[in-house]
């Protein structure tokens, strides 16, 4: 039996399945350019406009947690990865900016 996941969780709670080895992948979807400048470790860079294309090839099996610079671009794409059967898309609240701040302060921020 599998426990639905939420809508979005926080970036402490990424950042200890990180450190407790839970499984989960991590799916960037803003541009190259904003890639460039910061990404979290292991994350798959597809920008919001791939996703659609690349559905087939993301993960099923894991907690998918969609992030992008603040949070809204990401929430969209997990209402689209779930409305087209990617269940275990979760939004990264904050995004990739409160990640730097909280999480990870020698990253990047723009």
């Amino acid at each position: 039996m599998t426990r639905e996941l939420p809508i979005q969780i926080d970036v402490n709670e990424l950042a200890r399945w990180r450190r407790e080895g839970v499984a989960h992948a991590v799916l960037d979807v803003r541009e190259p350019w904003e890639t460039a400048l910061c990404l979290i470790e292991g994350s798959l860079a597809i920008p919001l406009g791939a996703v659609p294309g690349a559905a087939g090839d993301l993960p099923r099996d894991v907690p998918l947690v969609v992030v992008c610079h603040h949070g809204m671009r990401s929430m969209q794409g997990v209402a689209w990865l779930r409305r087209n059967g990617h269940a275990n898309a979760v939004n990264l609240a904050g995004g990739i900016d409160a990640w730097a701040r909280q999480i990870e302060p020698a990253m990047a921020v723009y």
